[in-house]
């Protein structure tokens, strides 16, 4: 059955994209206020541990993971291990690093044209044209925005590489869940994921002798906001988002993070604001738009597509290679 924007009601799926980009944004500030004095391993282990816990006791009670096969837990160990563990892990060395906010959110924005790229030797799926254009139109803004970061922090240039490491862990999980088709409950799949990662952190940590917490306050608060908002709510809505409005239309939501992550660091962190940087927000806005708009037309074509479709043709639509990112 066809996942479409339209589906939703336009409030509904507004405030769910505008929430996942705000939440997401704050995975990239949070950071860089809470690791200036400890290791981003420490509040990693902190973040996700505890929540891991929780999780646990949550789907043990509900009996949400009821009937769930051991082959779609391993599918869901695999995906939380990129999409979770590499990502974070890459996205917090990068922070940690003197990166600034605003250009690993930058960098990891590339992420929509990857995606884009991927879909079809990957998936055997097609992008529309408006979409390219959409997805190129954004492109440009997010590389304008990086143009007017470049040379605002000290960061050795290596550390720039961690920011492409995230974004290609994200891809291959998010590839990865399309790919099985796994249809694990938003719950049940964040509950895999926290609890791999945060096994993982904790192995790490206890063996490079950053696994005990300093007893700050502002410590502590860092592992409230960063387990309540870049973990439930921005992962939740992720994986929520995916299922509802398809992947490159969630993968354009992406551009968003940027400028928003941006202009955040401006206000909270004082890095720069310029007439270029603005001008790339307004293009990711613009892409951002292209590729929902042709999505919705999408959705309303094929709708009116599926009341008079043939038999042979509903036949011929029923294969992989004809089916687009909307249709899977």
């Amino acid at each position: 059955m066809s996942k479409q924007i339209g589906v939703l009601p336009v409030v509904t799926t507004a405030t769910a994209a505008t929430a996942f980009v705000v939440t997401w944004s704050s995975g990239f500030i949070i950071p860089a206020f809470a690791t200036v004095e400890v290791s981003p391993l420490t509040l990693l282990v902190w973040r996700f541990a505890p929540l891991a816990v929780a999780l646990l006791v949550l789907v043990v009670v509900s009996g949400a993971a009821t009937g769930m096969h051991r082959r779609e837990l391993r599918i869901q160990a695999s995906i939380g291990i990129f999409a979770q563990f590499g990502y974070c892990i890459a996205v917090y060395g990068a922070v940690a690093a003197g990166i600034a906010t605003g250009t690993v959110a930058l960098i990891d924005a590339v992420q929509p044209l990857v995606v884009a790229v991927l879909v079809g030797p990957i998936l055997g799926l097609r992008v529309r044209g408006a979409q390219w254009v959409g997805l190129g139109v954004g492109a440009i803004g997010v590389l304008l925005v990086i143009q007017s970061q470049l040379g605002a922090t000290e960061a050795p240039p290596a550390a720039y590489a961690l920011p492409a490491v995230a974004m290609v862990c994200l891809i291959v999980g998010t590839l990865l869940q399309r790919k099985t088709g796994v249809q694990t409950g938003v719950l049940v799949t964040l509950t895999v994921h926290v609890t791999v990662t945060a096994a993982l952190l904790v192995v790490i940590a206890a063996v490079t002798g950053t696994l005990v917490p300093p007893a700050s306050g502002s410590f502590w608060l860092a592992v409230v906001l960063t387990a309540a908002a870049p973990t439930l709510a921005a992962y939740g809505l992720y994986w929520w988002l995916l299922k509802r409005i398809g992947i490159t239309a969630l993968q354009a939501l992406l551009f968003l993070i940027a400028p928003t992550t941006s202009l955040a660091g401006t206000i909270l962190l004082g890095e720069p604001l310029t007439i270029l940087t603005i001008a790339g927000f307004a293009l990711c806005g613009a892409g951002v738009a292209l590729v929902l708009v042709s999505e919705v037309r999408s959705a309303r074509v094929d709708s009116r597509r599926g009341a008079s479709t043939r038999p042979d043709d509903a036949q011929r639509l029923s294969r992989p290679e004809h089916r687009t990112v909307e249709e899977w």
